[in-house]
Parts: C-alpha cells; sequence; structure tokens
C-alpha cells in the first residue's frame, strides 16, 4: 500500500527518463553506493542529513525523492525533512533493492 508521500519504482524510472526536475537523495552510505546507484542523485548519508540541512534548505518548496537500500532509511529522512519544513518529500517504495528489479534489470542489487 502506498500513500501520496510515495513514488513507485516504475514511476521514478519514467520521470528520470523524460527529464523532468526534481531533486533525488540518496541516503545510503559509501560501501553501499559503490554497488549500485540512481544517476544524479546526491549522496547523503541518513545521519549527515541533520548536518546538511543548511545546504538543502534552497530544496524546501522542490520535489525531493529519497531512497535508501530497502525504503526504511529513507522514509525516516522523509519524516524528518517534513518536519524541518520541507513541503514535497516522498519515498521511493522499496528503496534501490525494488527499484532494480523493477525498473532497472540490469541494476547489480545486494
Amino acid at each position: 500500500m502506498t500513500n501520496r508521500n510515495d513514488c513507485i519504482p516504475a514511476e521514478l524510472k519514467r520521470r528520470l527518463d523524460s527529464g523532468e526536475q526534481f531533486i533525488v537523495i540518496d541516503v545510503r552510505e559509501p560501501e553501499e553506493v559503490a554497488i549500485c546507484q540512481i544517476n544524479g542523485s546526491l549522496k547523503i548519508p541518513m545521519g549527515e542529513i541533520p548536518a546538511c540541512l543548511t545546504e538543502l534548505e534552497k530544496h524546501v518548496d522542490d520535489e525531493i525523492i529519497v531512497y535508501c537500500h530497502h525504503g526504511v532509511r529513507s522514509g525516516h529522512v522523509q519524516r524528518f525533512l517534513i518536519n524541518q519544513g520541507f513541503t514535497n518529500v516522498r519515498n521511493l517504495v522499496g528503496g534501490i533493492d525494488r527499484y532494480a528489479a523493477e525498473a532497472e534489470p540490469g541494476m547489480m542489487r545486494y
């Protein structure tokens, strides 16, 4: 079950391929990013998000899609950013694992 603040892999893939403008943030650790990633995403590990708020504030009203491995960490980041006043933060359902399985079948998985 998804809600309006969720993004499913097929939607993200379609929007990336069409060149739509929005922010994608990968909140995984560097060793995870080294395995696979969604091109063009900002890499900010979950634990560093609070320290990066000043940098992210320029995107306070932009659409932001956050992802991690399975969607749990990014769900926490989504709630944190919304609580900080960000107005349009969405979580990639199933994280990069589901994205790789459904939208990028050639992508390395772990």
